[in-house]
């Protein structure tokens, strides 16, 4: 199957959606895949270790007379069998054109912002980007739930993200990783790794610090990332105790990220009238499946990436108290994050594998494209 994609995420650009349509794409007929992304530092050397072909747009990847010039000139010389785009909205608003030429089924994915839109009563905005697509895609129930009443495209299936957990395991080291950010060996370490914006918590976590570090002087916090909230985290971070702003990593070092923590704590809160808002959570699943417990905030669909109290805690993202309540317990007690660690785990080698998931998006692919008769991917 030939597959061209059409997406403004795409790695080098770090954050969960670019993760998760990255994975997708080195698994599902990487060799017949051309993508179409957006011009970014250090592109180069990522485009020429991939397994698939990847074109650059001078530009972002926006719904544009000139993105859509682009796509059909690509589609021109890849003729592909179907067409995916990164982002359903606003990307699905080239669905009809391109519907029409290349002629081909477009499938679009959503995430958490299409699910926000519907929250904020912008489903109109998603109907309209969703009218002429062959599928749509959803990543949790409760992202199914809030866009059920407004994803026009003709079918919807659930591809959430997943974990490589061979890539993500407890026997990566760590620490090199923790000593290269100048934190002891035989200390407790909460860390957050994650794009530093508001609505992941970085901010509360270092409100919430030095309540915890009363309560475990031995205990250090990294925050892992980049981000338009990272000048004024470091400033805050400049005031506290055993606290390292670490700035971003290497795709290659994000598993040691999670290794070299003791408890993982991202407290996402939904923001703007539900427009910002977490869709599921990638982090939470990888840092599992590194075998770290992890505390999560319960904006929307982030709580189903956590077994809470079997493999973490759920907290209201926006309470100190619950945040540091949450924390201090797993500090306190080592059998408690080591039982912890090790069902988060299991639960993600079971569930969240990117195999499994790997497979049932190329099967809908197949579906769309006539390859098989329709049946359900749930």
């Amino acid at each position: 199957m030939r597959v061209l994609w059409v997406t403004n995420d795409l790695p080098p650009r770090a954050g969960g959606i670019q993760q998760f349509v990255s994975n997708l794409l080195e698994r599902v007929h990487p060799e017949t895949t051309v993508v179409l992304g957006p011009a970014a530092e250090g592109a180069e050397s990522h485009d020429a270790a991939v397994p698939y072909r990847v074109v650059r747009h001078r530009r972002g990847i926006w719904p544009t007379p000139g993105v859509l010039r682009t796509v059909r000139e690509v589609a021109a010389r890849h003729g592909p069998d179907v067409i995916v785009l990164g982002a359903s909205w606003p990307l699905g608003e080239l669905g009809g054109a391109l519907a029409d030429d290349p002629g081909v089924p477009v499938v679009g994915l959503t995430h958490g912002l299409e699910a926000g839109l519907a929250s904020a009563g912008l489903g109109r905005l998603v109907r309209r980007a969703t009218r002429h697509l062959a599928a749509a895609t959803t990543i949790s129930d409760w992202t199914e739930q809030r866009l059920a009443d407004h994803l026009a495209a003709d079918r919807t299936v659930r591809v959430p993200p997943g974990v490589d957990v061979d890539q993500f395991r407890p026997s990566v080291d760590g620490t090199p990783l923790r000593r290269s950010w100048g934190i002891p060996d035989d200390v407790l370490l909460v860390g957050c790794v994650s794009r530093l914006v508001r609505r992941k918590g970085q901010d509360v976590l270092l409100a919430s610090w030095p309540t915890i570090a009363a309560a475990h002087p031995d205990a250090w916090l990294v925050l892992v990332g980049g981000g338009p909230l990272e000048g004024a985290l470091r400033r805050d971070a400049a005031d506290l105790d055993r606290v390292v702003v670490a700035g971003e990593v290497a795709w290659d070092d994000l598993p040691a990220c999670y290794t070299a923590l003791d408890v993982f704590a991202m407290p996402c809160r939904t923001r703007l009238l539900g427009l910002d808002v977490e869709g599921l959570g990638i982090v939470y699943l990888e840092a599992q499946a590194a075998g770290v417990p992890v505390v999560g905030g319960s904006s929307g669909g982030a709580p189903e990436a956590i077994r809470d109290r079997v493999s973490g805690r759920v907290v209201d993202g926006s309470s100190q108290e619950e945040v540091v309540g949450a924390i201090t317990s797993l500090l306190a007690d080592a059998e408690m994050r080591a039982a912890m660690g090790r069902a988060g785990r299991e639960w993600v080698e079971r569930r969240w594998s990117w195999e499994v998931i790997a497979g049932r998006f190329a099967s809908l692919l197949e579906d769309v494209t006539g390859g098989r008769e329709q049946r359900s991917l749930d």
